[in-house]
């Protein structure tokens, strides 16, 4: 599994963002607080609160690709 930290600020960035996990066959979930939703689900990142940055868990052990296709959301 492969952990991360993004960041959506805006309803664009989370449309973006999920049409991109989309193309990918693997289970993202994204982890705020004690809640866990599926990061292919738009309703459940708007469940979250996305004024903080949300940690992303990626489901493969190869997420090269996955990681360059979602650069723009990650917090560096």
């Amino acid at each position: 599994m492969t952990k991360v930290t993004i960041s959506l600020l805006a309803i664009n960035d989370v449309k973006e963002f999920v049409n991109t996990v989309m193309h990918f066959d693997f289970d993202v979930d994204l982890v705020s607080g004690r809640y866990a939703i599926d990061a292919k689900s738009i309703m459940g990142i708007f469940s979250l609160d996305l004024s903080k940055p949300i940690e992303l868990h990626a489901h493969t052990e190869d997420a090269d690709e996955f990681l360059k296709a979602i650069d723009k959301f990650l917090v560096k």
